[in-house]
């Protein structure tokens, strides 16, 4: 059992929302959080730690939750810049999607998730879509309980309509979804873990997707899927059905709280009733929406209404990066822009988006989100002392409005500390640096794809 105690910092516990700690103190036993605090820690607290972070000038968050990422593109940033969406995926994605291979989807993942505790993310989904070799989705698992990091793998898939190399049959996505939960669901004490993650509304038959929420039902996880993206996808479905991506999934009866609707741009007031109503988590991810001129989606409204939101950078293909930093200020700012109101988004709010919202998308809030006696010790050390932020008069508005990845200090996952004052202790940074490189060159030479 190790002890783990922060003193002297800046605490933002997100429970109750718009609670703050100015100089309070925070104790870690082997993976919990044990107690937290104001002013001085108690003198048995700094006689049991086995080690003792000085929290001055530094702020502590609950670990940020990437909700939506597809770690595979990690090799594919700035490969197509410039485009929409659909032309995006055919002459950027696909291309490279159909020529990945297991270590190549490791070597990948490992890069993306190193991206991720760089800036202050402790949980991920990685919406995997690409399974041209079972190695792929295992290689992405290793990674992912190599650097420590807490993890769900949706397990994306097309039925039909879809790219015919990465298609995929019914029985093989029940098949292949029952090998990996089984295998590893629960693994690294409880870190990894499996959903069902069916790529798009018009890729996907009912009887598929009414065949994977009975297993998700009966194996107690949920369900990611991309809704609403843009405006020309919601007309295939139309085209496809005679409803929409919401009023579609309505239909079904798989719309609920299990369910996490990823983009969510073009819904109308009818599909936000029915998101309302049954408690889906949308999940936003602003600076994919701009690259892709997708839109901006109607965040500060839903916010309004009850709607559960989670943040997300997207996959590093239509990003170009995983920095959820810089995802908090454009959330904020894509809202107030949209909406013509400097007041349509709050620094709380948002960081209330990427903690508390994160962990009702990754499927446990009990466990994680925010700062509780009890809860798991997933935490986030940020800097503020940096000219970008000094001086500080609100330490959230600090966080949301001032500064970047470069200010993540140190993370602490399920009680372990991954990244110690800016150096990844959990893996050979330089070492997996150099594999991508090496592994991103073999695969775009068999793809023939120039970078």
């Amino acid at each position: 059992m190790s002890t783990i105690l922060i003193e002297h910092a800046i605490i933002l516990p997100q429970q109750p929302a718009g609670s703050v700690i100015e100089n309070g103190y925070l104790l870690i036993t082997d993976d919990l959080i044990a107690a937290i605090g104001s002013g001085e820690p108690t003198a048995g607290y700094r006689q049991k730690a086995d080690r003792i972070i000085d929290g001055e000038h530094k702020a502590v968050i609950p670990g940020m939750v990437n909700s939506h990422t597809h770690l595979f593109q990690s090799f594919l940033r700035g490969l197509a810049d410039d485009k929409p969406l659909l032309e995006w995926l055919d002459t950027a994605i696909f291309p490279v999607a159909k020529h990945l291979r297991g270590e190549e989807a490791y070597a990948a993942a490992r890069l993306g998730l190193i991206e991720n505790i760089r800036s202050g993310v402790t949980s991920v989904v990685d919406h995997q879509y690409v399974h041209t070799e079972p190695a792929v989705d295992d290689g992405v698992f290793q990674a992912a309980a190599e650097t420590g990091i807490r993890f769900r793998l949706a397990y994306g898939w097309a039925d039909m309509n879809y790219d015919p190399i990465l298609q995929l049959t019914p029985g093989y996505i029940a098949s292949e979804a029952d090998r990996l939960y089984r295998q590893w669901h629960g693994e690294e004490d409880g870190r990894l873990s499996f959903e069902f993650g069916p790529v798009i509304p018009w890729g996907c038959s009912d009887a598929a997707m009414l065949r994977n929420y009975e297993m998700a039902k009966e194996w107690g996880v949920g369900m990611h899927v991309h809704i609403a993206e843009t405006e020309g996808e919601v007309a295939m479905n139309v085209q496809l059905r005679g409803k929409r991506h919401v009023e579609w999934l309505h239909s079904l009866g798989v719309l609920d709280g299990d369910m996490q609707l990823v983009h969510s741009v073009w819904l109308n007031d009818h599909e936000l009733d029915l998101v309302q109503e049954t408690g889906a988590v949308i999940v936003h991810c602003p600076v994919s929406n701009m690259y892709l001129a997708s839109g901006a989606a109607r965040i500060s409204e839903m916010h309004r209404r009850g709607i559960p939101i989670a943040l997300a950078t997207d996959g590093p293909g239509s990003n170009n990066n995983q920095d959820m930093m810089e995802i908090l200020k454009t959330t904020a700012l894509l809202a107030k822009h949209s909406m013509h109101d400097a007041m349509a988004l709050l620094p709380d709010e948002v960081l209330r988006f990427a903690t508390r919202g994160g962990s009702l998308a990754f499927g446990q809030p009990e466990l994680t989100g925010s700062l509780e006696i009890g809860k798991k010790a997933d935490i986030v050390i940020v800097d503020l002392n940096s000219p970008f932020a000094m001086p500080v008069h609100n330490p959230v508005s600090a966080l949301v409005y001032n500064l970047g990845s470069a200010a993540v200090d140190t993370v602490i996952i399920d009680g372990n500390i991954v990244m110690d004052e800016k150096r990844i202790v959990v893996v050979d940074e330089e070492q997996v640096l150099e594999e991508a490189r090496q592994h991103c060159s073999r695969l775009f030479a068999r793809a023939g794809v120039t970078g």
